[in-house]
């Protein structure tokens, strides 16, 4: 089997389309992962897969990046706390819709609820988060996040929602985990949903190629309500955002026309 076929297994075990990722880094992954588990060849490893459930859970969580912490790149979330949020708030009211898509252990859609009580009672937040990579998802509803996850944090939102577990962990509180709604969803694949007054993509795009990224932004277009914004991460400017008829509001922020 060569890789062109492993891809094709690939999508009709998982329905993730492998061909919407760079080939050659991908590919290089997936090898050492392979040679890890000490396989020989693609056929033998995706019929270990197919039977093996911690294989496969393990197969989808490599594929997915995981680097993720809270409040990462400072400076933009003070431009989403002081120029965004009161923008969105003037336009759509206090009752906003907020997707965080591929929210990975969800240090993101957290950070987002910490933010957004500054201006809204926490009954009223309301955060659907997303990701296609079900372990990460069990370890964003843990709220459980080690030193180096939370360093970023300002201190005042890491002592008033957040407990400390030992001497190295800490533990998203009840109150902020309520404000926030996981579910599996695959970018690539899925149908988007809808009526959203703010997006959250960050450096997840960066790992597709150009053709799945365009594709990406006209469905987050969709699914945005006229005048809401787009949140990408701090490598992924959209330079054709023009075209695909959003306007920029500020570095890494887009608004639907």
């Amino acid at each position: 089997m060569d890789y062109v076929e492993f891809k094709k297994n690939i999508y009709d075990l998982t329905h993730i389309d492998l061909n919407s990722y760079k080939e050659r880094q991908m590919k290089r992954r997936i090898d050492a992962l392979i040679a890890k588990n000490k396989f020989t060849g693609y056929e033998n490893y995706v019929k270990a897969i197919k039977t093996d459930t911690r294989l496969f859970e393990e197969f989808v969580n490599y594929l997915t990046i995981n680097v993720s912490e809270f409040y990462r790149n400072p400076e933009q979330w003070r431009n989403l706390k002081n120029e965004i949020y009161p923008y969105l708030i003037r336009t759509f009211g206090k009752e906003l819709k907020v997707w965080s898509a591929a929210c990975s252990t969800g240090d993101e859609p957290y950070s987002l609820v910490m933010t957004l009580a500054d201006f809204i009672p926490l009954r009223q937040i309301k955060i659907v988060a997303t990701d296609i990579d079900k372990q990460v998802l069990e370890k964003a509803k843990a709220g459980l996040y080690n030193q180096k996850s939370v360093s970023g944090l300002p201190d005042e939102y890491r002592d008033k929602y957040m407990t400390k577990i030992g001497a190295n962990n800490y533990q998203v509180k009840d109150e902020i985990k309520a404000c926030v709604e996981f579910k599996q969803h695959n970018l690539l694949k899925d149908e988007y949903p809808s009526g959203f007054d703010m997006i959250v993509c960050r450096n997840v795009v960066i790992y597709f190629t150009d053709e799945a990224k365009t594709e990406i932004y006209k469905k987050f277009y969709k699914s945005l309500k006229s005048g809401g914004i787009l949140f990408v991460g701090s490598t992924e400017q959209i330079i054709n955002y023009r075209d695909l008829n959003y306007e920029s509001v500020k570095s890494f922020f887009y608004r639907k026309k």
